[in-house]
């Protein structure tokens, strides 16, 4: 708005300088169209995503967006702060990744998730070895075998066991795992030989049901083809530790990562059953083109694919 005084134009000053914190609000609300998938990405309720919108458009003296019932979009004004903001956003990012790295530290919330069973066996000790190099790193771990949407869970980075990726998502290996096929010595004392696939049909096998498995089948390799099997069981959970135990207990076949099933097949618990075919499950880092920009989720990443190459994990779990 431009004012007149003395016969020229004045630029009427701004109501303050914006925040860094409402312009991320303003490019997440711009990115979703909408407070409500904004307020989720960032933690916040729709009530204080529109008032910090409302602030925003008083200190710039312009109206960012349409607003109606169904729909919402960037005005003109809008669309050019918009390029400001991501610019702002951006050299900000830039300098306190260098300012950080001078000082050696890293400050900040990060959401990680992860399964159950990988997250407390094996994350749960890399991120103690984390936060002991980067103590003002504010961490929150949250364990689920349901999928996760990173988008509406806030979820910074997923660590994810399984080559069954969203390709919306960037993937970045940690290391190397596959799941094979067991069960104990006295089950199949019982139940009689396996040679082949085709023998599956004829043997109880126990099936997990988490994320998008499919349930019924396995779909195995050699290393030169897929082969889908289909199963026979009677016995199934959603609990990866339920069906170890089960196969520990003499219940059936199991297919579970190398590394879930490693001690027992080192102690004779379990037998390696089938030892040439498998399931590709390799452990990775999914994570958003927004969180790829943090310098905090960088270096994250980078620590764990170093700290599982250091603990040589990926050759245990070659079982």
């Amino acid at each position: 708005m431009k004012l007149m005084h003395a016969g020229k134009n004045v630029q009427k000053p701004l109501q303050g300088w914006p925040s860094i914190e409402d312009l991320y609000v303003f490019i997440s609300v711009a990115r979703h169209d909408g407070f409500g998938r904004a307020a989720v990405e960032l933690g916040q309720s729709p009530s204080y995503i529109s008032k910090r919108i409302a602030i925003l458009e008083k200190q710039l003296d312009t109206r960012l967006f349409f607003r109606t019932n169904r729909v919402m979009r960037l005005t003109p004004e809008g669309e050019k702060a918009l390029e400001g903001a991501l610019h702002v956003v951006q050299e900000m990012g830039a300098f306190l990744n260098d300012f950080q790295q001078w000082r050696g530290e890293l400050t900040g919330e990060m959401s990680v998730g992860c399964s159950m069973g990988f997250g407390q066996d094996y994350l749960s000790d890399a991120i103690s070895a984390f936060i002991t190099l980067h103590p003002s790193l504010n961490i929150k771990l949250v364990l689920s075998d349901r999928e996760i949407d990173l988008m509406q869970s806030g979820t910074d980075v997923d660590i994810q066991v399984g080559d069954d990726v969203n390709h919306a998502y960037i993937a970045r290996k940690l290391a190397a795992n596959r799941r094979i096929l067991c069960a104990s010595s006295d089950y199949l004392a019982r139940s009689g030989s396996l040679n082949s696939l085709d023998d599956l049909i004829h043997h109880s096998c126990l099936i997990i049901n988490e994320k998008n498995t499919s349930f019924g089948n396995w779909t195995l390799t050699d290393g030169k083809q897929p082969i889908l099997c289909r199963l026979n069981s009677h016995y199934s959970s959603n609990s990866g530790k339920v069906i170890l135990n089960w196969a520990l207990k003499s219940h059936g076949i199991a297919l579970r990562s190398a590394w879930d099933v490693a001690p027992h097949l080192a102690k004779g618990e379990l037998v390696h059953v089938l030892p040439q075919w498998y399931q590709e499950a390799n452990i990775w880092a999914v994570y958003t083109q927004r969180t790829s920009e943090s310098p905090r989720i960088k270096v994250f990443i980078d620590f764990l694919v170093e700290y599982f190459a250091k603990k040589s994990l990926s050759r245990e779990w070659q079982a």
